[in-house]
């Protein structure tokens, strides 16, 4: 029932707060002047994509009273 511990050294336990690994992580890759016009061209395509379904869209979210009108005196007139 009971787990038996192994019992550990204080000094070992104080050690581990100045542990620091002797291995270095590799290098960053650079990156290619292709990679870089790549993202440059995705990052200029998704915001051209943003501007222009604003500029398709507000025109469609705008509240325009004449149009509404016009329609509303059509159907007045067929009945």
């Amino acid at each position: 029932m009971f787990r038996r511990r192994e019992p550990v050294p204080f000094a070992f336990i104080a050690e581990t707060d100045r542990f620091r690994s002797n291995v270095a992580p590799p290098p960053r890759e650079r990156v290619s002047a292709g990679q870089l016009a790549g993202r440059w061209l995705l990052g200029l395509t998704i915001v051209a994509g943003i501007v222009g379904s604003l500029v398709l869209g507000m025109p469609a979210l705008s509240q325009n009273n004449l149009s509404t009108q016009h329609q509303q005196s059509q159907a007045a007139d067929n009945r």
